[in-house]
């Protein structure tokens, strides 16, 4: 496989779970929490440095692709961390969906604000994974794959 079509790959990874996150929030309704939100960023970051690899090539900019991956994974740590009481979460964890929530909504019963979204609780799992978990492991394979265009040069 050619460093374009891994990095074509890659890019495609984290594509697909910036998507994904997007389609249980839009589609399937689940509200994230802030460190959900914070996964995604890096996301972003790494399309941004695949977008400027694809075009200039080098494996610089392979490698800040796939360290961006990789911090996404750090913070779905973090997450899964606070999901099982491994250590504490951060202040906005419980609070972060209600904030643009006016207090005549919280008090008006015919405004459905829905529940906050804490980065404690587990909203979805598969096989046993949160979401967060996932998202570690497709982050780092997504880092992975980056290390592999790097590598090739």
């Amino acid at each position: 496989m050619t460093r374009t079509h891994l990095a074509l790959l890659a890019a495609a990874g984290s594509a697909g779970l910036l998507l994904g996150a997007l389609a249980f929030q839009y589609i399937g309704g689940l509200a994230p929490c802030v460190l959900c939100i914070w996964q995604r960023w890096p996301h972003v970051v790494a399309l941004a440095f695949a977008g400027l690899y694809l075009w200039r090539g080098g494996p610089v900019l392979a490698a800040l692709a796939g360290l961006a991956a990789l911090s996404s994974a750090g913070i779905g740590v973090f997450h899964v961390g606070v999901e099982q009481g491994w250590w504490q979460g951060l202040a906005q964890c419980s609070v972060n969906t209600l904030a643009a929530v006016s207090s005549a909504d919280l008090l008006n019963t015919e405004v459905n604000v829905g529940a906050p979204a804490a980065c404690d609780k587990v909203a979805w799992s598969l096989m046993g994974i949160s979401m967060p978990g996932w998202n570690v492991l497709a982050s780092t394979a997504v880092a992975g794959l980056w290390a592999l265009v790097a590598r090739k040069g």
